[in-house]
This record gives C-alpha cells, structure tokens and sequence, in this order.
C-alpha cells in the first residue's frame, strides 16, 4: 500500500538535529531499576538508523500520581548498555540546562530528556496549532531540523510531544511507527480469508473492532472468546451462568449484551462464538458445553476442546490473522490451553498480528516473537487502530506530509 505519511527514508539528516520521540515507559522496582527492557530495545533500530544525526530523545515514565513515576536516569543507562553508545541524560526538558545540552551536541551524539510528563501541559488533549504555540514547543524548535515520531502507543493521545512539533518542522515516522501503521493497515485490507480472533476482559474494545472491521468488509470472520465470548453467548440467548453474569455486570458490561444481538442480527454469518468451555472446579478444568453454564455455579475461565478445535482450524487455513485479546485466564496453565493453541495455529498464517497487552505475553512466554509477522507495541493505540479511529499523532503525520507535498509537488513519499 502506498504511505501518506513521510519516514526517515524521506530526509537526509545526516548531521542534523533529530528531536525522536520514543516510548521508553517500563515497569519499574522499587529502586527506580527498570526490570523489562524490551520498549527501550525496541526502538534500537531507529536510533541506528539515525546514527549520522544528533538525536535528542523525548520520552515519558509512567505518569503522575503513580509510584514509577520517575526521572529518565535510568532509562538512559539501560539504553547506552544496549547500543554500546554514550546517551548522555539531562535533567531538564526544554529550559536553559537542556538547550546547552543540544547545542554541545556533535553528531553521533544521543542525549535523552527528562521525563517529558513533569511538564503538566504535556498531557493536555489540545490540537496541534495549541500545542505547537505552547511555550514547550517554542523553545526548542530553533535547535532542531527534524522531528519523528516513533512512539506508537501513545499516538492516540493528541499530546503535546506526540503533536506539537509535526506543524513547523520536517516530520515523519521512526522504524516502529512505519511498522504499526503499515502492518496494522495490512491487517485491514490483507489476504483473504481475514479472520480476527478476538478475547480478554476489554469487551468495549473488543466490540468496537468487530463492529468496524465487519461493517467495512475487512473480516471474513470474527472469533469471540474470553469474557467478550460470554458477552456473545449470552447476547445469542445462553443462560451463561449466574457467576459469569455477576462478573460481566461487575465489569459494567451488561449494557453491552443488547447492541451485541443486534450485531449478531447484521453480521452472524461471521461471528463465531464458543460452543463449550472449561468450567473452574475448584480449580480443575472440567469441559462442559454452553448449554450446561446455566446449571453451574463455577466460572468459565476457558473455551473448551471443541471449540479450540473450530477456532484453531478456521484460523489455519486463513490468509490473515489478527489475535488481540487471551482466550481464557490464561495466567493458569489449565486454563491457557485455548489461548495457546490459537496462537499456535496462527503462525501458519501467511501475515499475521499480536495485538499487543496480555495476548502478547503469552506469546513471549511461548517464545514465539519471531513466528509472527507483527506484534504491535502498543495496546490501546493498536485497539484504536483497528476500530477505525483517527489517532492523533498518526494524523499529523498524514496531514503534515500533505502540506508538504501540496505546496512542493515534486516532493514524493518514498
């Protein structure tokens, strides 16, 4: 597919100022230690890809209120040590400290910013003239050439470092920026039969792809697991059981079973829901078909046999798979039978995506990473993606390669 949207293939910015907005949020100890290093690693390409510029690093920990939320110290130790490259860290964001720090930069040079989230304006939902007119943004655009944004899983978030540079500076898409959108997009408009498996406790979530890949004719099929799968049974007429009723009404989702049978009145020759499950017997895993949920008092914490073996063969013989979402409570080995085995048969799949969060655990845990075509980094951005929302640091892009062009037509997106 043809991009809208210009990357670090459109500019020569060797030499250059790189301003790189990257997702380095990881999960701390008590010792400000970062204990997954894997969103830092992540964006190792890029930074290499950008080794001939001076690259200034933007990026967050946590936010506040939460007991991670801390300086970015740490963060560019842990990247130094993984690129075998100085990253020098300042303390400061855009105030005197930090713009004596690019302008010493040669280039070569990486220096990571401070955590941009002690900024309070950051996180403000403004548009992207606010943003780029903010006092933020003024200060260090003179020092800068470039601006990419490589930070996926918060470009839902109409931010002041995801937008308010991409106004008056050369813009584009860092490495796992172009990945998402290119294989997300693929996954809309891939090989057929497109078949998205959908599960976990994010029922809204969930509901709100199916919707939208089903009224475009993306999805030849959608498979429904998980809590989601209960919502389904019971909006299909299921008697799913009085605890698995509590625990969706506890969740808030019960609201969701009547607009789930009108979806099943459009779509039902594409939906697919479970036909047995495996019940929680005193924490032993019993099949039992959907007709006898209503007689028992346990939890379903996993699709049964039957239905893995439906699911796990319509998901092999399709073109595209996109997994988001666990099948059962799959932090249980009884119950990650059916989580497993789906993902299992979706390698088979010619292009294939891990829609991020738990389900992209378990494939870590089943040291599948690499038998997947894309595993996206970033949950909610990816669940925005995929419903067919605009996601404002993705627009911006789009938008500013638009200007671009129109005002230079022989300037063309590589």
């Amino acid at each position: 597919m043809a991009k809208d949207f210009f990357t670090i293939d459109d500019f020569d910015v060797s030499g250059k100022t790189v301003l790189l907005r990257v997702d380095f949020n990881a999960p701390m100890g008590p010792d400000s230690k970062i204990l997954d290093d894997a969103r830092i690693r992540s964006h190792i390409r890029t930074i290499s890809d950008l080794k001939d510029a001076k690259v200034i690093l933007l990026a967050h920990q946590s936010r506040p209120g939460k007991s991670d939320f801390t300086t970015m110290q740490s963060h560019a130790k842990v990247l130094s040590q993984l690129i075998g490259r100085d990253v020098h860290y300042a303390d400061d964001i855009f105030g005197a400290y930090a713009r004596s720090c690019i302008s010493a930069m040669e280039p070569g040079d990486i220096l990571l910013l401070e955590n941009v989230r002690f900024y309070s304006e950051e996180s403000l939902e403004r548009s992207v003239n606010e943003h780029a007119d903010s006092y933020f943004v003024k200060k260090l655009l003179p020092y800068i050439d470039y601006f990419f944004n490589d930070a996926f899983a918060v470009s839902h978030r109409s931010h002041l470092s995801v937008v308010g540079f991409t106004r008056d500076i050369p813009c584009g898409a860092g490495r796992i920026m172009e990945s998402e959108i290119l294989s997300l997009d693929r996954g809309l408009n891939g090989d057929r039969p497109c078949i998205y498996a959908l599960g976990g406790a994010k029922v809204d979530d969930s509901l709100r792809v199916a919707n939208n890949v089903l009224s475009k004719g993306s999805a030849d099929l959608v498979l429904f697991s998980g809590i989601v799968g209960n919502v389904v049974l019971a909006a299909a007429g299921f008697n799913i059981g009085r605890m698995n009723m509590d625990l969706i009404e506890k969740l808030g989702y019960a609201s969701y079973i009547s607009p789930v049978r009108n979806m099943l009145k459009e779509f039902g020759d594409k939906i697919r829901y479970p036909t047995d499950v495996a019940l929680n017997i005193d924490g032993k895993r019993v099949e039992a078909g959907v007709k006898e949920m209503g007689n028992s008092p346990y939890p379903a914490n996993d699709i049964g046999l039957e239905t893995i073996v439906s699911y796990t063969s319509l998901i092999e013989s399709a073109g595209t798979v996109i997994l988001n979402g666990p099948a059962g409570v799959s932090e249980n080995p009884d119950f990650a039978i059916g989580t497993h085995e789906i993902i299992r048969a979706a390698t088979n799949a010619p292009f294939s995506i891990i829609g991020g969060g738990h389900i992209s655990a378990e494939v870590h845990r089943l040291g599948m990473d690499t038998q997947f075509s894309h595993i996206s980094t970033g949950g909610g951005a990816c669940i925005e993606y995929l419903s067919g929302a605009e996601l404002p640091g993705i627009q911006a892009l789009r938008e500013a390669a638009a200007r671009k062009t129109a005002t230079d037509p022989e300037r063309e997106i590589l």
